[in-house]
């Protein structure tokens, strides 16, 4: 089912959308981990057991990766276009690990028309990602470039 295009001018501060949930599977975790960010407390269940988390943990880049996957399948704007601007406040605040079921809470924090380009504007997005027991795993606030209703970037 596709989902209604919703444009800047459709959003409000406080409006929040729900994702997931995401299951870690450790295979994947270690395929990640070793192509993108090869340390021991992501790759080697041994040596990771040994550190400081006590096993293995998934990378933060692959949770990134993974919550960037679930905004695009979850298509909450519809067919409107976005363009990533920046991430600020990137928080890895808790380790992930395999089995861990995670949660996403997308919350508007900010709309803001251009003043020099009126046709469009900036959506500032707050992502926090819990686990299974509400601990906050990481969180980032996203900003977006998004058009206003009847135009098209």
């Amino acid at each position: 089912m596709v989902k209604p295009s919703l444009f800047l001018d459709d959003l409000t501060i406080g409006q929040t959308w729900e994702g997931g949930p995401i299951i870690m599977n450790e295979a994947d975790m270690i395929r990640f981990a070793t192509e993108y960010d090869p340390q021991p407390m992501h790759i080697d269940p041994k040596a990771a057991a040994e550190g400081r988390f006590g096993g293995l943990i998934a990378s933060g880049w692959h949770v990134a990766a993974l919550v960037m996957r679930d905004f695009v399948d979850a298509g909450a704007f519809g067919d409107t276009p976005l363009l990533g601007l920046k991430v600020d406040d990137l928080e890895w605040r808790h380790p992930v690990r395999a089995g861990d079921r995670l949660s996403i809470v997308r919350e508007v924090v900010d709309v803001r028309v251009s003043r020099s380009k009126p046709d469009r504007g900036v959506l500032t997005m707050r992502m926090t990602v819990t686990n299974q027991d509400g601990e906050v795993a990481m969180s980032f606030l996203n900003l977006i470039q998004m058009p206003l209703r009847g135009h098209q970037l």
